[in-house]
């Protein structure tokens, strides 16, 4: 599948569906929501999306457990896991999608993503490894991140 055609994909087939999304993004910022939000029609189909940068945000509104920041940090499968199925609660939407990780440039673990997808019937994260050690590689893991995002998205809607 063409990355450049995965939103409009992803699209297509929630409005084929009659379907809603939206999206809880720490690591990506936005960019998920953006490449969405870019196809003509997406307000059919686009709920909402939260930019929770903060551990604050994803406890408070997307109502992430303390005890899972606590306990597994911010860059963790349990939560994004949390983080997909708070937007989908928060939103009503039939599909949540949620992008944590190490973007870099410092830090540990630099590349270490996961991505959340929470629907009425199955919830998971998927743990990525996006980085190259290439300098200056921020936006290619926050690009590649996104598109594994719509990627993962899409794949579950075809079994709703």
């Amino acid at each position: 599948m063409e990355i450049d055609l995965i939103n409009e994909k992803f699209v297509a087939l929630l409005k084929e569906k009659n379907l809603k999304a939206a999206t809880a993004e720490s690591l990506t910022g936005g960019l998920v929501s953006k490449r969405i939000t870019e196809i003509s029609g997406a307000s059919q189909v686009f709920e909402c999306g939260v930019c929770s940068y903060s551990n604050r945000i994803k406890h408070e509104v997307l109502g992430v457990p303390l005890e899972v920041l606590e306990t597994y940090t911010e860059y963790s499968k349990e939560t994004a896991v949390e983080m997909a199925k708070g937007i989908r609660r928060l939103s009503g939407a039939d599909i949540g999608i949620s992008t944590t990780g190490m973007a870099g440039p410092t830090g540990n673990n630099i590349g270490l993503v996961y991505i959340g997808i929470s629907t009425e019937k199955h919830t998971f994260a998927k743990e990525l490894h996006l980085s190259e050690g290439l300098p200056d590689e921020r936006e290619t893991i926050r690009f590649w991140a996104s598109s594994y995002a719509l990627y993962y998205a899409l794949e579950e809607l075809k079994n709703i």
